[in-house]
Parts: C-alpha cells; sequence; structure tokens
C-alpha cells in the first residue's frame, strides 16, 4: 500500500532518476569494500612506506638476528628515537616471541628503514609514530606469523592468515688476510688484536671464528724465495674465546712489517719497505703504533725521519716483547703496489706525489718544482746538474771530463755519493737540483728526493739492462712527474772491453750469460763494469734535457 502510494506521488521521468541513483550507491559501495578491506585479507609480505627525509648520509643502525630466547606471556620492546638528519635502519631476525612490539620515533630530517624477517611469533605489531619531514620505509617478510598487524599512527588494520616459506640469509665473514696479492701477504684486523711476540702468534676473538689461521711473513717481495728466506714467520687466527690475557694495552692501531729481505739496499730499501709502510699507515695521521720484526737498529736510524714522520710513538722490536700487547686493529705486513716504487692511489688513495710530498715534509725540503728556463728575459739562475758517483763498481772514470762539458752547456755540476753524508743531507742535495744523472743502480732510488718536472737520466751500461732499467726506473719516474731520458753505452765505453774480447759471449750474447744464473750475470756486468763516458755522444742528450727544462 504504502509502496502504491510513494509510486503515484513521483512521475514515470522520476521514478526513473531514482533507480538509476540505487544503481550508482550500489556500485560505489562494492567499490569501497573491494578498495578499503580487500587488500588486507591477502597475505603482506612486504611493505614499504616512504616519506621524504633530509640531506645528510649518516647510517645508525641496530639489528638483532638470531636471537631464541623463549618469552612467554612477554612483550618485547624496540625503540628508537632519531633527532637531527641522518639514516636509521633496524633489523629484526629469526626471532621468535609471542609478543613484540617495535616502535620507531622519529624527529626533524631522517631516513629510517625499519625490517623484520623471519619471524614465528604469533603476534607481531610494528608501529611508526612519525613527526617532522623524514623518510620511512617499513618491511616485514617471510613472517610466519597467526595475526600480524602495522600500524602507522593510526588504528590496527585488520589482517589474515598465511604461509610463506622462509628465506635463510648467510652473511659470509671476510678472511682476516689477504694473500692473493702477487707481491705481499697481509692481515687487516678490525677487531681487538692481542700480538704475543714470544711465540709469534696474533689472534682475535669472534663468536663466529672459523679455526683458519694464516702464516705470515710480513715483507713485501713474497714472490723471492730468496728474500723471503730469513722473514719470521707469524701465525695469525681466529679465537672462539679469550686464550690469554693483555699484558699491555694500546688505544692506537698497529702495523707490524718486517726488516730482513734485502734491506740494506737503498732501491729495496724504498720499494719494499717505506713506499709500503707509507701507504699502510699514513692513514692514522701518525697515531700508529709500528712493531718491527727482524729489527735492524742502523736502518731505523738512517730512516728515522720518515719512520718519526708516519708515528708519534717509539718503534717496539716485538721479536723481543716478552709481553703480550693489545691493540683495537691492526695490519700484520704492508700493503704495495706490484710495481717498483709505485702507489696505485685508486686503490690506496695516495700516490707517489703524496709520497714526495711527505718526504719533503720529513726531511725539511724547500722545492716542490724544478726550474724552468725562459728564453727571454733577464740573467737567470743555472740549472743544477748532479751527477751521482760510485764508490765501487759501475763508477765514472772520467767525471771530470763529463762535468767540464756539462758546464760548458751552461750547468752548475755538482758530484756526490750518497754514502759519504747522512741521508738527510744526500737528500737536501738531490732536492737542490734539477737533472740528476748516474749509472743504473740502487743510487738512482735517490730520484724520490728531486723535485716535480726534474729530469732524470739513466745510463744504461752493458748487459742488456732495458726491461729491469725500464721496471726499476722509468715507469716509476712518470709517477713521479719527473721527464725521464735514457742513454745506452757502446762497446767501448765499458771498462769491459779490458777484460774480455770483443768477439766474446759478454758483448755479442749477453743473454747467455744471463742463464747461467743472477749471480753469473751480476759479478760480470753490476760488479765488474765501469762507465767511460764518451763525452761527444753523451751531450746530445744533456741538451735534450735541458731543452726538457725549458717546457
Amino acid at each position: 500500500m504504502y509502496d502504491s502510494m510513494i509510486a503515484k506521488s513521483f512521475s514515470k521521468h522520476e521514478q526513473k532518476k531514482i533507480g538509476y541513483g540505487g544503481f550508482v550507491c550500489s556500485f560505489f559501495i562494492v567499490f569501497c569494500f573491494f578498495t578499503l578491506l580487500v587488500p588486507y585479507l591477502g597475505p603482506v609480505p612486504s611493505m614499504n612506506l616512504q616519506v621524504p627525509v633530509g640531506v645528510d648520509h649518516k647510517m645508525l643502525s641496530l639489528k638483532e638476528t638470531n636471537t631464541s630466547q623463549p618469552i612467554v606471556e612477554e612483550k618485547h620492546n624496540v625503540g628508537m628515537t632519531s633527532k637531527g638528519s641522518r639514516n636509521v635502519s633496524l633489523q629484526m631476525g629469526n626471532s621468535s616471541y609471542v609478543h613484540s612490539d617495535s616502535e620507531i620515533t622519529i624527529k626533524g630530517i631522517g631516513n629510517v628503514s625499519f625490517q623484520t624477517g623471519n619471524s614465528t611469533s604469533p603476534q607481531k605489531y610494528l608501529a611508526l609514530n612519525k613527526k617532522g619531514s623524514e623518510k620511512v620505509t617499513l618491511e616485514v617478510e617471510n613472517s610466519t606469523s597467526l595475526h600480524h598487524t602495522d600500524t602507522t599512527s593510526g588504528p590496527v588494520a585488520s589482517s589474515s592468515q598465511h604461509t610463506e616459506t622462509p628465506k635463510i640469509v648467510t652473511k659470509k665473514m671476510q678472511p682476516l688476510c689477504n694473500t692473493g696479492e702477487p707481491r705481499t701477504d697481509f692481515c687487516e684486523i678490525k677487531m681487538d688484536v692481542w700480538i704475543d711476540g714470544k711465540s709469534g702468534s696474533v689472534f682475535t676473538v669472534s663468536s663466529q671464528a672459523d679455526n683458519n689461521s694464516w702464516i705470515i711473513k710480513p715483507y713485501a717481495r713474497k714472490e723471492d724465495s730468496n728474500a723471503m728466506r730469513f722473514i719470521r714467520k707469524w701465525t695469525v687466527k681466529s679465537e672462539n674465546q679469550e686464550i690469554t690475557k693483555c699484558s699491555k694495552t694500546h688505544n692506537v692501531p698497529a702495523v707490524l712489517f718486517s726488516l730482513g729481505g734485502y734491506v740494506g739496499n737503498h732501491f729495496h730499501d724504498i720499494t719494499e719497505v717505506l713506499i709500503p709502510l707509507f701507504i699502510t699507515s699514513r692513514q692514522y695521521n701518525g697515531e700508529v703504533q709500528l712493531l718491527v720484526s727482524n729489527k735492524r737498529a742502523w736502518w731505523i736510524e738512517k730512516f728515522q725521519h720518515v719512520l718519526k714522520g708516519l708515528s708519534k710513538y717509539k718503534i717496539i722490536d716485538i721479536d723481543k716483547e716478552k709481553e703480550v700487547h693489545c691493540f683495537p686493529t691492526a695490519t700484520i705486513g704492508l700493503k704495495r703496489h706490484p710495481k717498483e716504487l709505485s702507489i696505485d692511489p685508486l686503490k690506496h688513495y695516495y700516490s707517489m706525489t703524496d709520497f714526495k710530498k711527505f718526504l719533503r715534509n720529513s726531511y725539511s725540503l724547500n722545492r716542490s718544482k724544478a726550474i724552468r728556463i725562459v728564453k727571454h728575459g733577464h740573467e737567470q739562475k743555472k740549472p743544477r746538474l748532479l751527477i751521482i758517483s760510485r764508490r765501487r763498481t759501475r763508477t765514472f772514470t772520467n767525471t771530470e771530463e763529463i762535468s767540464k762539458m756539462a758546464r760548458s752547456l751552461g750547468f752548475e755540476v755538482i758530484v756526490a755519493e750518497a754514502g759519504d753524508m747522512s741521508l738527510s743531507k744526500f737528500a737536501e742535495i738531490v732536492n737542490s737540483c734539477d737533472v740528476l744523472m748516474g749509472v743504473h743502480g740502487a743510487g738512482l732510488t735517490n730520484m724520490v728526493f728531486l723535485p716535480d718536472n726534474a729530469v732524470f737520466v739513466q745510463i744504461l751500461s752493458l748487459g742488456k739492462l732495458q726491461g729491469i732499467a725500464r721496471t726499476a726506473f722509468q715507469v716509476p719516474a712518470t709517477d713521479m712527474k719527473l721527464k725521464y731520458l735514457e742513454y745506452e753505452i757502446a762497446k767501448e765505453e765499458s771498462t769491459l772491453i779490458n777484460q774480455y774480447p770483443i768477439d766474446h759471449a759478454v758483448f755479442t750474447n749477453p743473454s747467455s750469460i744471463k742463464k747461467q744464473g743472477w749471480v753469473a750475470f751480476g759479478s760480470i756486468y753490476l760488479d765488474k763494469q765501469n762507465v767511460n763516458l764518451n763525452v761527444n755522444r753523451f751531450r746530445p742528450t744533456l741538451l735534450k734535457a735541458l731543452k726538457l727544462l725549458h717546457h
């Protein structure tokens, strides 16, 4: 009756409008139901909530993993408050709590990442209270909880049951030691370290210790069995528990290295000890304790200026220590570049230019750049030429004649031998010169003291030394920002001409001598040979050196 009365009170057109309106309302209700409720009925493997954050890149990380304490009818609360501009990361894994509430409150500007994984708790409540402008990332994955509720400053949303196969992630520990380098082995230990000099043992304590151990000889020429023969071995091991007590505790890192091998040869001193020691310890800006094995007191005295520039502390002769020394971190052995007298700036953050600058500071050397000759203008200072003489072998037999010719070209000439004075004094002389020349040998290593853009002239005696000369000095000279020239002597310029006939294998086939071994080769070409330089033949090389100083 009421339906007929209502129907009669409307026109047919109006009745049709009401029908359309009812259909639209029904569709809207169904749409709202599926939009708001259905997403919460399915599984929730992962959720990301992100809001823009601040400008800094600092990371604060709090991780709770592998916890298995059975807590019945209790709640586990994890709270973090972040103020300022930073990143915050909270991770919980493999938890078996019955109830677990995790809450993060952020104030200011920051990035927050919250992750829970592999949870078996029946109920999991995650609450994020956001204040200010920050970026919040919430991830929930691999959960097998019967009820899982996520809230973000609001009422608890509905949830449903779901099951997923847990994904196990194993974090692999990096090995303590690096034995894969071609020329050196070293252990970079970034945790508490015990060093027992008496037994030659180095160990750390870690709950994840895998009982691996390494034998390290801390000298940077591992490919040379002869050099490594008398280097003391050190055993490096990670233990599950502390096996000895600290007798002496230090609050700075340690670097342990050896002064065995070819120490005493100036070339090997620089390329196998000083440069690797610079690479390894310079990062600490003096706040590092140097530990020396196979100690040579005279060597430490010779390079005292360099060693004091690397460490503020007195060097410890670790071989003689009866006490167990403990450090927050330590490096056993030295890092180095595979090339001689070189540093890879992409790998070690330093270059040979940095090493030369460090040497200038250590020895108070004044000149950073060589003289630049200008063609026009007022009278200028003459470029200085240093002729490195040698005391025993591969010496110049006509030094005076060479000096006279060089002066005629406009050079101020200095003749010096490194063994006649302290290294500090000789470094000062080298640094004062613009051109350095000498016969191939360890004395040429003093080119590290030359100012940038100086000219380095290597004289090659007989013996087909081009390969070793290039490796030892030509390539490093470029890395040191030096201009390199090379002069290969003729047979007539070698004193071997007075010892062997001209058709001897010494002149015609040096390779056959080399096949007899290094001792046979060295005894002839390195120990018995001096150089009588043909000044007229050599003159163009010095003219080219002058030309290079114009650029």
